[in-house]
């Protein structure tokens, strides 16, 4: 039997140490910045569109606890101010994630983000807030908001779908999922993303726009999709059967584990915003990343350097959700593990993972 993660183990490692969401979102923000375009042009769009309200009203929906969230409210800031003829517009700022998101840590980066602000613009007034809560339900009133954006947050669910019983030994969809899996895994999709839409909906103006990036696209068909899958994270899944061999790890735990990710295909996305029918599809983009694009950039590393760096970053996204269907005291012995795993990995052979950006505007 499936067991449904809470909701409060939903988030990304906190704090800022060596594992923690900060400290290794750096493949999110080369995602964003390949992105930036389609955000720019949007913004455009909308102010062609409606104006310059008095008070322009943004939500970074997912914003988790790093550094991008506030790097890409700047921009949206800048953006707006490069187009406006006055000096005085005002910006309502509204940071959202699930209620275990450690926004404590993302409010002390609030200081430097308005210093850069009022050096650009001494005049400018901006207010920021943190709201807890799901997007894929309503967290803000009806016609409430402009501008909407979230980046790297959509291919998680709001649960683990229903039905994976058969998906033994692995945590998500991999080549030895039966049919049936995938089938799954997109039923929730549907519910969610069409949740979302309609979410926005009502709590977007006519003419707003909504900018989302998340994993997914260029996998068309369930064999390329379980080979999307496969490597790092079905990796850490065969770190997990190897622990349950040895007696460390219940095997009933891990058959009832199922991470709550699905990447969706182009064309899911678009029948979906088709369907559900509050936004118009202005733009869809895909491009690919290599898992350790992140790594690349770092000089001199032999295998073991760039097996902790990759390491780090699934740990930062998935360490919450394994500790609290495992427990959290075997966390440190389950990435030990992986890392050595992770050495023998050759980096080559790992597959690009897909990414999808799209614009969207509020009919």
């Amino acid at each position: 039997m499936a067991v449904n993660i809470n909701e409060g183990s939903k988030h990304m490692n906190t704090g800022d140490g060596e594992t923690s969401y900060t400290n290794n979102s750096t493949p999110q923000k080369i995602g964003i910045s390949k992105s930036l375009h389609v955000l720019d042009e949007a913004i455009k769009d909308m102010i062609n569109d409606i104006g310059f309200p008095k008070c322009f009203k943004i939500a970074d929906l997912g914003c988790s606890s790093g550094p991008n969230s506030l790097s890409v409210i700047s921009r949206i800031i800048e953006k707006i101010e490069h187009l406006s003829k006055e000096n005085n517009n005002e910006y309502e700022v509204f940071l959202s994630d699930l209620h275990g998101n450690d926004f404590n840590n993302l409010f002390k980066m609030l200081p430097d983000f308005y210093d850069k602000l009022s050096t650009n613009n001494p005049s400018i007034k901006c207010f920021v807030s943190g709201l807890p809560g799901s997007f894929y339900g309503r967290l803000f009133p009806t016609n409430s908001l402009n501008f909407v954006h979230s980046s790297y947050s959509l291919h998680w669910l709001s649960q683990t779908p229903q039905g994976l019983e058969s998906n033994k030994e692995n945590i998500c969809i991999a080549e030895t999922s039966p049919p049936e899996i995938l089938e799954a895994y997109i039923k929730q999709h549907r519910k969610d993303f069409s949740a979302f839409l309609s979410s926005r909906g009502e709590e977007m103006v006519r003419g707003g726009r909504m900018v989302l990036t998340f994993v997914g696209g260029r996998l068309k068909d369930h064999a390329s999709l379980k080979q999307g899958q496969t490597t790092l994270i079905s990796l850490l899944g065969k770190t997990l059967a190897e622990m349950v061999a040895e007696g460390v790890i219940k095997e009933a735990d891990l058959h009832s584990f199922n991470l709550p990710i699905y990447p969706p295909t182009k064309e899911q996305v678009e029948e979906i915003v088709r369907s559900e029918g509050s936004f118009a599809l202005n733009e869809l983009e895909e491009f690919v990343l290599p898992w350790d694009v992140h790594v690349t950039s770092s000089a001199n590393l032999d295998k073991y350097g760039w097996a902790k760096l990759v390491t780090n970053f699934i740990r930062a996204f998935s360490e919450p959700t394994l500790a609290a269907h495992f427990g959290s005291s075997i966390m440190n012995e389950v990435f030990e593990r992986y890392g050595k795993k992770m050495v023998e990995v050759d980096s080559k052979e790992i597959p690009s993972f897909p990414n999808m950006v799209i614009s969207l505007t509020k009919k």
